[in-house]
């Protein structure tokens, strides 16, 4: 017979190898004492083995955890990009860390450039949104080569390769990252609770969330997180505090002072009831004129509409008009601006066969011909003129809509 052991009367069992019948049911009459000792029943004495088990599963992941993490912190290098190294074909991944003076140097010149910014709402705060496409071609632009020789931190840039990895420190150094588009109004995912109500959409107005893939593909959007300089922040918040300040001292200003702020407040309520006069007044006449002559007169048309304080008094007055009208209008305007845009663009090219000055007269004549109509009356379509111009001459570049 085997000599008994600290665990139990049997030897251990090895790897893979099947219990006999003694030696189970040795097994259960040792958890049965033990659970007896603890003053718990055997379903509760092996909940709690089980429990203690993943205790000491999750402690030694977590330590693993730091072991891999304080080898990665002996090797920064290796999270480096290397700009001189890239090959076509080789591109560099994104592990975020700490910002850069390289990433905050290439910020700061794309935040000087025209991305065509969009606001989109991430995680309940306006951000700015831009293309990807957009700051690659901003960094293959002559000002990027003309900045690089006043700032020395900018990476140079070569091909794609190169673009892509220069851009890759911004979501490095998380001064922005990739964003998509979400519908607030779906609730949370992974939640049977009913959706909050739905809020008023802004069109235009995204919300968005994080993507865990930080890509730089054209298509993509991502949405700024460096804010830049904190100058123009700092001498607000230093001017607020003067205002506050000097309307809590406002009982010891000198007399002469205080006169002419009140006289300056009655000039300004003055001007707001004169405001509310002419709103009112805009109102009845159009009211008017609406029976009498429709579809009606609008005095300072665009006063209440979202633009700035100047433009809100231009035109001074206009017909009513409506939304047929307005879709009419809005039409036009984006096809001559596809005409104008069109005819820069072939303007930059040349006509294979001919010169620049053959290049202008045709162009001259295509411009006749939109502007002409044909034999049955209707007005020949100037969007379709533009297109075959641009098929017949070698464009460089184009801007997008």
């Amino acid at each position: 017979m085997a000599q008994p052991t600290p665990q139990g009367p049997f030897p251990p069992l090895q790897p893979g190898q099947q219990p006999t019948p003694d030696q189970i049911r040795q097994m259960q009459q040792q958890i049965a004492a033990e659970a007896q000792k603890a003053g718990l029943s055997i379903p509760e004495y092996v909940e709690r083995l089980k429990a203690q088990a993943q205790q000491n599963h999750q402690r030694m992941q977590m330590m693993q955890q730091q072991q891999r993490a304080q080898q990665q912190g002996q090797q920064p290098g290796q999270q480096q990009i290397q700009q001189q190294g890239a090959q076509p074909g080789q591109q560099v991944p994104i592990a975020p860390g700490p910002p850069k003076p390289e990433a905050l140097a290439v910020a700061a010149f794309l935040r000087g450039q025209n991305l065509k910014l969009r606001t989109c709402i991430f995680q309940e705060k306006r951000k700015e949104m831009f293309k990807v496409k957009r700051a690659i071609r901003a960094l293959h632009s002559p000002a990027y080569e003309k900045a690089r020789k006043k700032n020395p931190l900018l990476p140079e840039v070569k091909d794609r390769v190169t673009a892509e990895n220069t851009f890759k420190l911004l979501p490095l150094s998380l001064l922005a990252l990739r964003v998509s588009k979400i519908d607030p109004s779906a609730g949370h995912e992974g939640h049977a609770h009913a959706p909050p109500a739905k809020k008023k959409r802004v069109k235009g107005l995204w919300t968005v969330k994080v993507e865990p893939q930080q890509e730089a593909r054209d298509e993509f959007h991502y949405a700024w997180l460096y804010e830049g300089s904190q100058w123009k922040n700092k001498l607000y918040a230093v001017g607020a505090l003067t205002l506050i300040l000097a309307v809590v001292f406002f009982p010891v200003w000198p007399y002469h002072l205080r006169l002419g702020v009140w006289y300056l407040s009655m000039g300004m309520l003055g001007l707001l009831g004169l405001f509310f006069a002419m709103a009112i007044f805009r109102l009845i006449l159009f009211l008017i004129t609406m029976f009498t002559n429709a579809p009606g007169f609008w005095l300072f048309p665009n006063l209440f509409e979202d633009v700035g304080f100047f433009d809100s008094f231009k035109p001074a007055w206009a017909w009513h008009e409506d939304e047929k009208a307005v879709k009419k209008r809005k039409k036009e305007e984006r096809d001559r601006k596809r005409t104008k845009r069109a005819e820069k663009a072939a303007g930059g090219g040349k006509i294979e066969g001919k010169g620049e000055k053959g290049a202008v007269q045709d162009e001259k004549a295509a411009i006749k011909e939109a502007t002409t109509s044909k034999p049955d009356g209707t007005p020949t379509n100037g969007t379709v003129v533009s297109q075959q111009r641009i098929m017949s001459a070698r464009v460089e570049e184009v801007e997008d809509d």
